[in-house]
């Protein structure tokens, strides 16, 4: 589309700006240390870096506003105040505007922002639009469709651009006129509001919906990763802190004086040569750099020395390239009399591979600089991931855990400990965050405590990760684990499937809902987990497991429909339910059948949509509670078998522990179940055949549950109509 430049006037007069001198980080209430540089209105780049506060997910390029990249100097001046005001809504010239934002923007979205209006402001310069007084529609119509799509540097469409691209593009051109009375140098015409009004997703075309679209992760991927975590946490782990404290210690740089690094390199060498210890070997892909950058010859005698480690056991960093010259002659003595070896792992401990196949070294000779580091990580990383599945952190929160997350057990009753993480909720929070507390289990309480120890002596962290980068760290571990060394331990290959922390999340949700008897991965049981956030949500009804919680609450209830509706379709083609509430649950079937029949108009071969059923079938589903064996139809508590065995009618949800399925009037068994229960009555006439004359008593109590179990079969057999 051509665009034609409008002779309208350049704009309205400039006035004074309101703003001039200001201290931005105190108009903002940003906190900044005494004595640091402070940025003010009339700077074209304004500098939060020290600002305090900011959540570690906030990325470094974002602690600064840019204006420079904006050409007109006018619109540079407009954006500055449109900017200022968004960060200070309660600035005494923004509070009289009456469409202005009343929420401050963060820091992050004031980054996005800017560089969304310098694109709207100089696609306008490059058209010869004179001033914002003299944009119409027709403008941003055709700025709109111009980043509809995505170019390369040659200017051809590569790809549409996704809908919140767009959504974007229609705020940088929007949200300046709401502020049209603060503007001192330029400002849209009176009365133009672009679009009319309409909002950004409409524009765009986004449909805005509260379902939730992330998808779960699917068994095979979650199964082999938090299997591979695990091991490695609990198997790998500790071998990894046995080591030398040298090993687990972060390098120092060397001291203000020559003499003192030249003594204590020469000590380290001279403490290897009298200690008889060998010098530590460098891996052959530096050997195979050295030789292509063609530094060091193929015959020198310290190509395979690590001089790297020599210099980091005297608690320097690297070892200088210079330097070699001047030590040369002791190095070569020290290897001539003690030779070289790799630096750990020489006589590493057995320790089971994870597929049970026999035993293995825990790890294959290191070095300290490259091997040992990336073993390291490895095992963090597998704290990580285990922290974030089992606990379903947002990314937010997992960057804000500090290195002593890992908080004090509380005794909750014999045998019972509480396992409690601490971090800061971001999401939806002022500025900075609040402290916060996560319930959980043990496995993710262990892996922060073990990650946090990885990090040496003298690490300097005040977080245990900090703004991770998740998605590149979790490739390099299943990198790992697929490749020689993860097999070599027996870890079973891991899909090649996106795997981020919101699928994460969205896994343990839905785990949690559908799948309460099984297991989220080895040795963590999903019971366990789900009593812990109940427990966390009880300790902080408002707190992020609560939300968590929430969203549990919504995947189950879905799931609560499916399944009901599964179990309608079954008895709509005659396959009944079983157990002792089979009659009820028929009765409320055949009673909605009726109505579909009234809804229906009594036409014939008519068959209810699934969401007309569902519709009516809504409040029966609400009541279903899943157990391992049997659906629990929890209607009526005074019904319920379990809280009159547990002593407890006062209860509103099933006790599953105390569950007797045969004999519970609210009970159901289907086609489902028979797996369970036929494994059951096999598992029992095993044992049966085992026990000797001298245990009558348990043979008897055996026999009673073994008839019990055939009687629920022949039940379930008899209801659906399938062979025993």
């Amino acid at each position: 589309m051509t665009i034609t430049a409008l002779p309208t006037s350049p704009g309205p007069a400039a006035r004074p700006c309101p703003f001039t001198g200001a201290d931005v980080c105190e108009a903002a209430r940003f906190t900044v240390p005494s004595g640091v540089p402070r940025s003010v209105f009339d700077d074209d780049i304004w500098h939060f870096t020290e600002v305090q506060g900011l959540s570690q997910q906030h990325p470094d390029y974002a602690k600064q506003l840019d204006f420079t990249g904006i050409r007109n100097p006018r619109w540079r001046l407009i954006a500055k105040e449109y900017f200022f005001a968004r960060l200070a809504p309660w600035h005494e010239r923004v509070r009289e505007l009456a469409h202005a934002f009343r929420t401050p923007l963060g820091l992050e979205t004031c980054y996005q922002r800017i560089l969304d209006l310098t694109g709207w402001l100089n696609w306008l310069d490059e058209h010869r639009v004179p001033s914002l007084e003299a944009v119409t529609q027709q403008h941003c119509t055709a700025y709109y469709q111009w980043c509809s799509d995505i170019r390369d540097k040659e200017g051809a469409v590569v790809r549409p651009s996704s809908d919140s691209t767009r959504v974007h593009v229609v705020l940088a051109i929007v949200e300046p006129f709401y502020y049209n009375e603060l503007f001192t140098a330029d400002a849209y015409r009176p009365g133009f509001l672009p679009w009319d009004g309409r909002t950004a997703h409409s524009i765009a075309g986004k449909v805005v919906t509260k379902k939730n679209k992330t998808p779960a992760l699917d068994q095979s991927v979650v199964q082999p990763m938090l299997a591979a975590a695990l091991y490695v946490i609990q198997t790998l782990g500790p071998h990894l802190l046995a080591l030398p404290p040298r090993a687990l210690a972060k390098d120092v740089e060397p001291g203000p004086s020559p003499t003192d690094w030249r003594e204590r390199i020469e000590d380290v060498i001279r403490g290897h040569i009298e200690g008889r210890v060998a010098l530590e070997a460098l891996p052959s892909f530096r050997i195979d750099i050295r030789l292509a950058r063609k530094t060091w010859s193929a015959d020198d005698p310290l190509l395979a020395v690590n001089l790297n480690a020599i210099a980091q056991e005297a608690g320097i960093r690297t070892f200088r390239p210079h330097w070699v010259t001047q030590f040369r002659p002791l190095i070569e003595h020290a290897l001539g009399q003690v030779g070289t070896q790799a630096g750990w792992g020489l006589d590493a401990v057995l320790v089971p591979r994870a597929d049970g196949a026999g035993e293995v070294p825990w790890t294959l000779p290191l070095t300290r600089a490259q091997d040992l580091d990336f073993l390291i990580e490895k095992v963090r990383t597998a704290c990580l991931l285990v922290i974030a599945a089992v606990t379903g952190m947002r990314s937010s929160e997992l960057m804000e855990l500090p290195v002593d997350c890992a908080l004090p057990l509380i005794p909750t009753g014999p045998g019972r400990l509480r396992y409690r993480l601490a971090s800061r909720l971001i999401k939806g929070q002022p500025r900075g965050g609040k402290r916060e507390e996560w319930v959980t289990v043990q496995e993710p309480h262990d892996a922060a405590i073990l990650s946090a120890a990885l990090l040496g002596q003298n690490h300097g962290q005040t977080h245990l990760y900090g703004r991770v980068g998740f998605n590149s760290r979790y490739k390099s571990f299943r990198d790992w684990v697929n490749g020689p060394e993860g097999q070599r331990l027996g870890l079973a290959p891991i899909p090649e499937t996106l795997v981020n922390l919101r699928r994460l999340r969205r896994t343990l949700a839905v785990e949690l809902a559908h799948r309460p008897g099984g297991l989220l991965a080895a040795k963590i049981h999903l019971k366990h987990v789900s009593v812990a956030t109940t427990e966390g949500y009880a300790a902080l009804p408002g707190g992020a497991q609560g939300k968590f919680l929430a969203e549990m609450g919504e995947e189950e209830q879905q799931r609560n429909n499916d399944l009901t509706l599964e179990v309608f379709r079954d008895f709509q083609q005659g396959q009944m339910p079983a157990g002792p509430g089979a009659r009820s649950l028929v009765e409320f079937f055949t009673h909605v059948d009726g109505q579909l029949e009234e809804l229906a108009g009594g036409a014939p071969n008519t068959k209810g949509g699934d969401q007309e059923v569902i519709n009516l079938l809504s409040r029966r589903a609400a009541t279903l509670h899943l157990a391992t064996a049997n659906y629990c139809w929890f209607v009526d508590p005074a019904k319920a078998l379990c809280l009159k065995l547990a002593g407890n009618p006062g209860a509103t949800k099933p006790m599953a522990g105390m569950c007797d399925s045969s004999r519970c009037p609210q009970a159901t068994h289907h086609l489902c179940h028979r797996p369970v229960w036929a494994s059951s009555a096999e598992t029992k006439t095993v044992f049966i055949g085992s026990i000797g004359r001298g245990q009558k008593a348990e043979k008897t109590r055996l026999q009673g549950e073994l008839e019990r179990d055939l009687r629920v079969l022949a039940e379930i057999d008899a209801a659906t109509g399938s062979a025993a």
